[in-house]
């Protein structure tokens, strides 16, 4: 499954999450185009051992584990400085604390809807009493990663997180 179209075949929320994770983006005038794939692991045996596999998560239901791949292009002619990458955890999933990952890349938080960005040990949201509490993974609203190098002219990278189906 590669397209929209396919999400025809989905329902509820598998077709949002569908349509969540298999965004292509592209902002007018920016060379940077994010694809955002959603799998899931397979397990089976061969030969005796163990092997994992990613596929896509089409099928996924309450409890699952999904692993966001984003696929970060740079599809200019030159190079963009220490580019910054913003995806927002899926709605009816639940951010897997410590997951995000991106070699070259420092990880931010956003616990806002994506208006501001800080280190996980340094986010606060307001507690069930109304007081500041230290925000845990599952009040995380956007991943943020901050590139500490250019990606060069017609370059791809790829960063990565897991999520939980609510």
């Amino acid at each position: 499954m590669n397209t929209y179209a396919s999400c025809a075949s989905l329902s509820g929320a598998a077709a949002a999450l569908w349509l969540a994770a298999f965004a292509l983006g592209q902002v007018p005038g920016d060379t940077l185009a994010i694809r955002s794939i959603a799998e899931v692991e397979f397990r089976s045996r061969v030969a005796g051992r163990e092997v994992v596999k990613l596929i896509p998560a089409d099928r996924v239901v309450p409890g699952d584990r999904v692993i966001y791949t984003l696929e970060v292009r740079n599809t200019g002619a030159t190079a963009v400085d220490t580019p910054i990458v913003t995806h927002p955890v899926p709605e009816h999933m639940r951010y897997v604390a410590d997951s995000a990952v991106g070699p070259g890349a420092e990880v931010s938080y956003s616990v806002d809807g994506g208006h501001s960005f800080g280190r996980a040990e340094n986010l606060q949201v307001l507690g069930v009493d109304g007081r500041p509490r230290a925000a845990v993974a599952a009040d995380y609203t956007d991943i943020r990663w901050q590139f500490k190098n250019s990606l060069k002219a017609n370059s791809v990278a790829f960063v990565r997180f897991r999520a939980l189906v609510k």
